[in-house]
């Protein structure tokens, strides 16, 4: 009985690692070589990064530019921690990723952008593409040069046919969310002026919220990453004009003042913000949150109050972005972060539903123009089709 146990659940295992292969294709890694000698350089001075597979057919002048994510370093010590790792060299990053959901080259997946030159490009800077900083001590040998990598990339990107684009998405995950809230006007500027460009943020929106301790962490931290990387003169001006430079690292301060369309894809209980803005290790030194931040299920009746408040003050800064129909919103009541780049989430039987779509439908109609798209869910743990994260104690940490 035992063995027949094992040999059901070996036969799951790989019935479920054949499917998630034929969703996803590997494509190999390409480096900015020329980069290095404009100063657009990782944080430790290797040249950048991106995956790009080639579109075809009809999508082959269209774009997705894509961009990563893997949060900040806010100090010297911080960022020296990251300067050895895929999110500081490219000399550590895989060879190869994995394609998938928004990125996918199959219809079935990904219907309205399957056949679109989709690229991934890999965050190694620390400042979401914000940072320029002319002098590098030898002390430390740190670049900060975010701006300069991301021009880097998109000129490379022209050279290679985007300038010939006829439609094009800047889009990205996380800290690359907030890259595509910080920067869409700036990439807008950077393409044909005949193309069609819109952004696309998946779980960028960081909110300016006390943590459970009552101390502004995330924005002293903001302001610290603003400082370390020398960014105010790359954040929109629309902000730093009337406040201060950390301040505009917030997307509920920058959303309003967007002139290029641009949606928005975010859980209201976003899982990262939870974890890491809401109730962070430092306001949090007895592990009260620990089962909670892994697991929602396991909050306590006190502890799923408090991130009902969070959703109330997500939903206020979500005001930022307005209802034109420029703007898109599908905000859902999962407790998840980035929902664009893996199948499940982005287009399948059971990904999540906001009136009755798809994001891949939402995000598709609203690119497209054949119907806007505003939709905020309701309070958790309303919505069943949610896929709400399951954190590995193993591999946890904020």
């Amino acid at each position: 009985m035992g063995s027949m146990r094992m040999g059901g659940c070996l036969s799951l295992i790989i019935c479920v690692l054949l499917l998630l292969k034929a969703e996803a294709i590997s494509v190999s890694i390409s480096f900015v070589e020329n980069a290095v000698a404009k100063g657009a350089v990782c944080l430790d001075g290797s040249p950048p990064a991106y995956h790009f597979d080639k579109g075809f057919g009809a999508g082959i002048n269209n774009w997705i530019v894509h961009v990563e994510g893997g949060g900040w370093c806010n100090n010297v010590t911080t960022c020296l921690a990251r300067k050895d790792t895929r999110l500081g060299s490219s000399k550590k990053m895989d060879g190869v990723v994995s394609f998938s959901g928004f990125f996918s080259n199959k219809q079935k997946f990904n219907p309205d952008f399957y056949d679109w030159n989709r690229i991934k490009v890999r965050y190694c800077d620390g400042a979401s593409f914000t940072g320029d900083i002319e002098a590098v001590d030898p002390a430390t040998n740190l670049h900060f040069r975010g701006a300069r990598v991301f021009v880097a990339v998109i000129e490379e990107l022209l050279a290679k046919g985007m300038k010939n684009a006829q439609n094009v998405i800047f889009s990205g995950c996380s800290a690359g969310g907030l890259t595509t809230i910080l920067l869409c006007d700036r990439f807008r500027a950077l393409l044909p002026t005949g193309a069609k460009v819109k952004c696309l943020s998946d779980a960028g929106y960081f909110i300016n919220v006390k943590d459970v301790s009552g101390a502004p962490h995330i924005e002293e931290f903001y302001s610290q990453v603003v400082k370390t990387h020398g960014s105010a003169k790359n954040l929109p001006l629309s902000c730093t004009s009337r406040l201060s430079p950390g301040l505009c690292f917030f997307p509920q301060n920058v959303a309003s003042q967007i002139n290029t369309p641009i949606f928005f894809i975010n859980a209201a209980y976003d899982s990262w913000q939870i974890k890491n803005i809401l109730a962070p290790g430092v306001a949090d030194p007895h592990g009260q949150w620990h089962d909670c931040k892994l697991d929602i299920k396991k909050c306590s009746p006190s502890e799923l109050s408090i991130m009902q408040g969070f959703r109330n003050d997500f939903m206020k800064a979500l005001t930022a972005v307005g209802n034109s129909p420029s703007k898109g919103t599908f905000i859902d009541a999962c407790y998840a972060h980035c929902q664009t780049g893996t199948q499940e989430t982005w287009l399948r039987n059971d990904s999540p539903l906001l009136a009755n779509t798809t994001i891949a439908k939402a995000v598709g109609d609203w690119f497209y123009d054949r119907k806007p798209f505003h939709q905020t869910d309701c309070t958790y743990p309303c919505n069943p089709t949610c896929h709400n994260r399951v954190f590995d104690d193993n591999k946890f940490g904020v």
